[in-house]
């Protein structure tokens, strides 16, 4: 298998999406939104579109890694820019196949020659922590609501580059989805049934 890494093109985007409802669906509740999240993101000033990668398998797209702007807000109410990282997927015949860690590890090495200082994510720990990422609260950031999450993670883009960086992270509004405009979204795409699993998170 010869996977290869470029940007996102407009002419991907539909590819792209139905790649990541797949990826998500009935992962963490039953459907998803990832899809819809990512499609407004393109749209958003927060966008990066110079970390919007796609892992090719000849021509067939087969995952995406996407970035946006968010920012850390300090007791004294100063701004830091840092990035947040997803929706990141990957097809789910090619996943455990290290085509997440080629989306990853090529992202952060051109995040850090953009000149980002840090990257945030949600995540699985013992996915993330082999590309260095670490608890938030070891950065002194936290979430801009309610108690420590082990998910919560961080990344610095070079060595001591989130010194000086503390406070409340806020991700861009693009994330928050309404019900009925995710109803309205997934009538573009092929009826696909939703399902309660053990694995998905409990609310």
């Amino acid at each position: 298998m010869n996977i290869s890494i470029r940007l996102e093109e407009e002419k991907d985007f539909k590819s792209v999406e139905y790649m990541t409802r797949e990826a998500f669906w009935d992962l963490y509740k039953p459907g998803c939104d990832e899809h819809l999240v990512l499609h407004k993101i393109r749209k958003v000033p927060a966008f990066v579109k110079e970390l919007d990668f796609v892992a090719c398998d000849k021509d067939a797209i087969v995952g995406n890694i996407i970035y946006s702007r968010a920012k850390v807000l300090n007791e004294e109410n100063k701004e830091f820019e840092v990035l947040c990282m997803g929706p990141f997927a990957v097809l789910p015949s090619y996943q455990k196949q290290g085509i997440g860690s080629l989306l990853m590890n090529h992202s952060i090495e051109k995040a850090r020659q953009l000149g980002y200082k840090g990257i945030i994510i949600f995540g699985n720990p013992d996915y993330y922590h082999r590309f260095g990422f670490v608890n938030a609260k070891e950065y002194n950031i936290q979430k801009s609501w309610g108690d420590d999450l082990d998910a919560f993670m961080a990344l610095e883009l070079y060595d001591g580059s989130l010194r000086g960086i503390s406070g409340k992270f806020y991700e861009d509004e693009v994330f928050k989805i309404e019900n009925e405009e995710l109803e309205d979204f997934e009538k573009q795409f092929p009826y696909k049934e939703k399902h309660v699993t053990d694995t998905q998170l409990k609310l």
